[in-house]
């Protein structure tokens, strides 16, 4: 029961989090391509990976719990891969194949470049 409640604790903030940063940017940038979606995917997954590094770091680690709240509560929470999903078919529905395939492209390709960055930063601090 305790596991459940730091995933619920946690995918509310990150939700919260999402909606400000992705509104903040798309505010900015313009709604004709989803970049607030796009920010926040490339961001979840540069926390993901830094947060995977200290969790696989012998000298530091993550606990069950802190794994719970943070990867799976609050970064699943923050990250939108079913907006993502979602918006890029409604591109693809309005005919708009270039911004739908960018989208998507974007997505991924800066989605694993942020992980690995994450990841390769967080190793760099701990070693």
């Amino acid at each position: 029961m305790r596991a459940l409640l730091l995933i619920a604790l946690g995918s509310a903030l990150g939700g919260v989090a999402r909606n400000g940063l992705s509104a903040w940017v798309a505010h900015r940038a313009g709604d004709a391509f989803p970049w607030g979606t796009l920010a926040v995917n490339v961001l979840g997954s540069l926390v993901v990976g830094a947060l995977a590094a200290v969790g696989d770091s012998p000298r530091w680690g993550l606990s069950a719990e802190a794994r719970q709240f943070l990867m799976i509560g609050a970064l699943g929470g923050f990250t939108t891969f079913s907006a993502f999903s979602l918006q890029t078919l409604r591109l693809v529905q309005d005919g708009d194949w270039a911004r739908a395939a960018g989208n998507a492209l974007l997505s991924v390709a800066l989605g694993l470049a942020a992980a690995a960055a994450g990841y390769r930063l967080m190793r760099g601090l701990l070693d």
